[in-house]
């Protein structure tokens, strides 16, 4: 990945990524709306080196979506958070205007950003987005990005409090639905493997943030 660079990975333009972004805005916390913004970096940044075809207007809305089942005005009693999330993201898509197949091209690849192998040839979408969360929450091949590529996504949307807002999210999960795929990853020591995250290295000194050149999100 020597010459990836951030401002120059696809941002999609459309109407329904700016709807997307107003209301992950509008319903994450700071710290996973950056999560949020970074999985879809992580995600286009794969895909672009690896030479997989991807669409970005449905990786974009899918990782901006992927955790809005975690937000307790989205939480599901009933139901794992990623499916809650998936079904947040149809209702958003069908008044986005989305055929049919297509919103449910959008919860599958929420749905299984959780689980621990997508088929790249059958859901490039949900491969790409189940690694990059699996980069963003224990580091897994955090260090196939370069350094200076790591540290532009970092700084230009910090991790804040993440580590410990999103497994608390997670233990809260896990108490409430204990057959879940939340519950399932407190129990395999999701706790130790986000301790010796890399991406949150305290030894990693921030550069000063730089302004977003735009697109995909805030700065």
């Amino acid at each position: 990945m020597n010459e990836i660079s951030l401002d120059a990975l696809p941002v999609p333009g459309t109407a329904a990524a700016a709807a997307a972004l107003d209301v992950a805005t509008a319903h994450l916390s700071p710290a996973l709306l950056n999560h949020s913004l970074r999985a879809y970096v992580w995600a286009a940044a794969r895909g672009t080196v690896d030479g997989v075809s991807f669409d970005p207007e449905l990786l974009y809305v899918a990782a901006l979506f992927h955790d809005i089942g975690l937000v307790p005005v989205f939480d599901s009693h009933t139901v794992a958070f990623e499916e809650a999330g998936g079904h947040v993201a149809r209702v958003f898509a069908a008044g986005a205007g989305w055929p049919a197949e297509r919103r449910a091209r959008l919860s599958d690849v929420i749905v299984r950003h959780m689980w621990p192998r997508v088929d790249v040839a059958t859901d490039p979408e949900g491969h790409l987005l189940a690694r990059a969360t699996a980069t963003e929450i224990v580091g897994e091949d955090a260090d196939a990005y370069p350094s200076r590529f790591r540290d532009d996504v970092l700084d230009r949307y910090p991790r804040l409090d993440l580590a410990a807002a999103f497994l608390g999210c997670f233990q809260d999960q896990a108490e409430r639905k204990p057959d879940s795929s939340a519950a399932g990853a407190v129990r395999s020591g999701l706790a130790d493997r986000m301790a010796v995250n890399p991406l949150d290295s305290t030894a990693r000194v921030p550069r000063r943030p730089r302004r977003s050149a735009g697109g995909a999100g805030p700065s």
